[in-house]
């Protein structure tokens, strides 16, 4: 199968390595400069260094003439940048199956990345999300990983999760989209709170009720958008919750981590040189939260440490201070 990254961040670029292996693939990047360096270097210096391309990936000079041969087009940009994106698809290959693996909420608007999908593209349209607990290091130096893949279309779930598993990237498929996408957005707010927690040293203890009381908090909003229960105990729940907020890859965990131990945010996001998706959509799962009349108490103390200047440890202190609650109503 011919497929086509696009976005050459690590995840895209992680990605393109993987599926190299079974598909002819092509990368495509945004930023001429960026190309230039892939195609003189065969390596992803600013975004994955270490890993060489190898030979057989492509890397069109622009979309228009990447997507003229391509069968099957991984959307491996940021949220804000998929409605963008998915236009230029919809204009070039009105017919192209489409995977995305952005996670989080369109800002502004709230919008999951399946209803930007639906708006640019049409909800017949042959689409999936893509997610579950995923460094793209690991990924492109090919070490077991499970991944969820979720369309509306339970048939072209399958399908496409046939075609992209492979012996260490293995693929299950699903039609819970909106759990799927609630998963792997919220456990980015959560990672920031687990993060918080680490860097003030409140310990273990702390970081898996963080962990616990996070789940609960995605699985009410899910329940409250239309999702299936069972999928924040499958992969691209639980899975990615626990991954991201213990693993020392996760960039949302990294922000929280440097926050608790007192940095500014606006220092923290300057050097990392990536998106922490976190960041937007703690704003944005209040904002959703509040229209659905949803507590989320986590997530709210983390939006008002970004937004509010509210001190990590005041935020921690505040949701140890909560009035005790039988656990399955809290």
């Amino acid at each position: 199968m011919r497929v086509l990254v696009l976005g050459a961040g690590a995840w895209g670029t992680a990605l393109a390595i993987t599926l190299s292996a079974k598909h002819a693939v092509s990368l495509w990047a945004r930023d001429p400069a960026q190309l230039l360096n892939l195609r003189r270097e065969r390596s992803n210096a600013r975004y994955l260094p270490g890993f060489r391309l190898p030979e057989g990936i492509g890397l069109p000079d622009g979309l228009p003439q990447g997507l003229v041969q391509a069968e099957l087009a991984v959307v491996a940009v940021p949220t804000a940048s998929l409605r963008g994106v998915l236009r230029a698809i919809a204009q070039a290959r009105p017919d192209l199956p489409v995977i995305w693996v952005c996670k989080g909420f369109e800002g502004g608007t709230s919008a999951m990345p399946h209803q930007v999908v639906a708006q640019e593209l049409g909800a017949a349209w042959p689409a999936a999300v893509l997610s579950g607990p995923s460094f793209a290091v690991e990924v492109a130096q090919g070490l077991p990983t499970a991944l969820t893949l979720a369309s509306a279309d339970g048939a072209f779930a399958q399908r496409m999760a046939g075609l992209l598993n492979s012996a260490r990237f293995r693929i299950y498929s699903s039609q819970d989209v909106v759990g799927v996408e609630i998963g792997g957005a919220v456990k980015n707010v959560m990672a920031i709170a687990a993060g918080i927690s680490d860097g003030l040293g409140f310990g273990h203890n702390a970081r898996a009720a963080l962990i616990t009381r996070g789940l609960a908090e995605i699985a009410r909003l899910g329940a409250a958008s239309g999702a299936r229960p069972e999928t924040f105990f499958g992969l691209s729940g639980i899975g990615d919750l626990i991954l991201t907020c213990t693993g020392d890859l996760s960039r949302n965990r990294t922000v929280g981590l440097r926050l608790g131990r007192g940095e500014r945010l606006k220092d923290i996001l300057e050097d990392l040189h990536h998106v922490a998706e976190g960041v937007s959509t703690a704003q944005e799962v209040c904002r959703l939260a509040s229209g659905l009349g949803v507590d989320m108490p986590i997530s709210d103390a983390v939006y008002r440490v970004l937004y509010h200047g509210l001190p990590p440890g005041d935020a921690v202190e505040q949701l140890l201070a909560r009035e005790p609650k039988p656990e399955s109503r809290d």
